[in-house]
């Protein structure tokens, strides 16, 4: 059965992956900004009355999650109204809804990984906007919201290419070492989401509707992570200011944010593996992968520059 999969925010890190992924189920029709507006959330179930999909993938959201502290309303009506919209659209038509959400529904109090059921408890609003727009992507009988942490990918700003730029360009790195939780590649968020959307469409056991965690496997800090990531460069023969070992780990409350953040973003997997009968792949495999592709890129960039001097 071939499908027709209506893909919303294809310019993201997830998008973009996305718009790799999915066309092996059928035909894509993915659109971004500015294409279409999450502000107008009216506008996006005129889009799935005249598209008539079979699966909706929304892959747009609110995501700046300091500025949200300041833009509240803005921040609700992309995370959680505009998606109480698409989920009645798509309820209407009896069509599919996949979602994705974020560790930050948690306070991170939680000593081990929260598991599906744990009771939310955001702690600023970013958190409170898109665990609004779980629940309103419940209005979708059919439905897979997929929560997940740390996001980052080869396309995009992210931790990754942040990291490899500020090494580049400073003598010294401080990053915070007291949050842990998993992070996550792009690429295996578009992998999981077409191997469920396949299962849930094309045979006769799809997975029960609801929330999923999605992280690959293992955890670390984002000082770890970062110290991984310029190990990684640094083996690709990336020339960095800082080494590595280097990297001063420091406590939260000496980097203070708009929003809090959770500290422990660890997220338990078990129900997705069992629903999919697959095995996630460690953290560290996307995170490789995703820093060889930026570290040749750059190589590539300073060979063109030096070869364009007089």
């Amino acid at each position: 059965m071939s499908l027709k999969i209506l893909l919303l925010g294809k310019n993201g890190q997830v998008g973009h992956e996305l718009c790799r992924t999915l066309p092996a189920l059928g035909s894509v029709a993915a659109l971004g900004y500015p294409e279409i507006d999450f502000e107008r959330p009216a506008e996006l179930a005129a889009l799935v009355d005249h598209e008539v999909p079979d699966v909706v993938v929304n892959a747009a959201a609110y995501t700046a999650v300091d500025r949200a502290e300041a833009e509240p309303d803005r921040a609700r009506v992309i995370n959680a109204d505009a998606v109480a919209a698409l989920a009645a659209a798509v309820a209407r038509r009896g069509a599919l809804l996949v979602h994705y959400s974020t560790d930050y529904v948690f306070d991170g109090t939680k000593t081990g990984p929260y598991v599906e059921t744990d009771a939310p408890a955001p702690l600023g609003v970013y958190g409170a906007t898109k665990l609004a727009g779980e629940r309103a992507a419940a209005a979708a009988d059919r439905h897979y919201v997929l929560r997940t942490s740390w996001v980052y990918g080869v396309h995009g700003a992210n931790f990754v290419r942040t990291i490899l730029r500020l090494a580049g360009e400073r003598e010294e790195l401080r990053v915070v070492d007291d949050q842990t939780g998993a992070p996550t590649g792009a690429a295996l968020l578009a992998d999981v989401t077409a191997t469920l959307i396949g299962r849930a469409t094309q045979t006769d056991a799809a997975p029960a509707a609801g929330v999923y965690h999605v992280v690959p496997g293992g955890h670390t800090t984002w000082h770890g992570f970062a110290r991984f990531i310029l190990e990684r460069a640094r083996d690709r023969g990336l020339p960095l200011r800082v080494r590595p070992e280097d990297v001063q780990a420091i406590p939260s409350s000496a980097y203070p944010t708009p929003a809090r953040r959770p500290l422990n973003s660890r997220l338990d997997t078990g129900k997705l593996t069992a629903a999919l009968g697959i095995t996630l792949p460690a953290w560290q495999d996307d995170a490789a992968a995703v820093v060889d592709t930026l570290a040749d890129e750059l190589l590539h960039a300073a060979s063109a520059s030096s070869r364009a001097l007089p």
